[in-house]
């Protein structure tokens, strides 16, 4: 219990998933691949009696080539795992099995998708890899020691359960259009999640926003920061050279549109016209979902959810899970018409 506190606040950090987003977005539409004849489509309709599947139908043979951005050493990992070092860097043991089991699905088809991605077009810093283990520009992963120091103690439990999770989704990943979609995800939505467009500047057809109120019972939902009138023109100072915050405190942030999830589109600071996520960095906000209120020269900033929104939630699958859905319903309730695939 003692290292819970900094559990959660390390799975914060890595749970800005998919932080490439943008480069894929065009990346992966660019080209056609020979995705189609590797998968078969499992129907959308699920029935919640029939939401795991026997491992052994997967290609044991499966494997992905890693970049250990600590060695620099290009790594063969056996597909399985991957997904089970990704998801226990990504998301919490004590989530519900169902939630896991979504993540697993997630964290493969994003593997699928930049193997497909890399053998069209390979990035010379991998150094042939499909991907790297640096969070700063992948998903994350955690190594058995990594994950051993992680958990101490708890360990072995998590791992089990996180195994057992993966174990009974190996076989699938997630399609449109007979391609893996870009599984974005993130810690918590405001409540609803949002659209690639609004976020990443393209519409992505199966990133768009849903319903997601289980997240504003998530720790932490509503997060306030307090900045003093000097420390606030301080640091919009230094993210906006060409603002004049010689004004009122509260006049130095104007929020003038909002999506339909919350996210703050766009602002002025300091007469310079930025967008909410601007803000977000400028400030080191939790998302861009945000409201802000004075008090004298105090200025407070309420967040709601934690990461860019888009994609699926996972608080709001842990929500969903622990409602009684599976976890192909969490991922086709979060990525809209995409289809639930076996690779072969």
């Amino acid at each position: 219990m003692k290292k819970y506190g900094l559990m959660i606040i390390s799975f914060a950090l890595v749970l800005t998933a998919i932080p490439m987003a943008p480069a894929l977005i065009s990346r992966n539409n660019t080209s056609d691949s020979d995705t189609k004849s590797q998968i078969t489509t499992d129907s959308q309709k699920t029935d919640s009696t029939d939401n795991s599947d026997n491992s052994n139908n997967t290609d044991s043979n499966e494997t992905i080539l890693m970049l250990d951005a600590s060695t620099g050493d290009v790594l063969t990992l056996s597909m399985k795992d991957y997904i089970i070092g990704a998801v226990t860097a990504e998301m919490p043991a004590s989530f519900e099995k169902e939630a896991l089991k979504a993540q697993a699905v997630a964290v493969h088809t994003y593997a699928v998708r930049q193997q497909q991605a890399e053998s069209e077009n390979p990035t010379p810093e991998l150094c042939g890899a499909a991907l790297s283990n640096d969070s700063d520009h992948y998903q994350a992963y955690f190594t058995k020691s990594q994950a051993m120091e992680f958990y101490g103690t708890g360990y072995e439990n998590a791992y089990e359960k996180i195994s057992a999770a993966a174990e009974e989704v190996l076989p699938y990943i997630i399609t449109y259009d007979d391609k893996p979609i870009l599984a974005a995800f993130c810690s918590m939505s405001s409540g609803q999640t949002e659209s690639a467009a609004n976020v990443w500047g393209q519409e992505v057809p199966y990133l768009v926003p849903a319903d997601s109120k289980g997240d504003k019972n998530a720790p932490n939902y509503l997060w306030e920061k307090e900045f003093s009138k000097k420390e606030l023109k301080s640091l919009l100072e230094g993210a906006f050279p060409d603002g004049d915050f010689s004004s009122s405190g509260k006049d130095f942030i104007k929020i003038e549109k909002r999506s339909e999830s919350g996210t703050v589109l766009s602002a002025v600071a300091g007469g310079v016209k930025v967008s909410g996520q601007d803000i977000r960095n400028a400030l080191s906000l939790r998302s861009a979902s945000f409201d802000i209120k004075w008090d004298g020269d105090t200025c407070t900033i309420t967040t709601k959810g934690y990461g860019h929104g888009v994609g699926m939630s996972q608080y709001g699958a842990n929500a969903m899970a622990k409602s009684g859905a599976n976890w192909k319903e969490i991922l086709q309730h979060y990525y809209t018409d995409a289809e639930i695939c076996k690779v072969k």
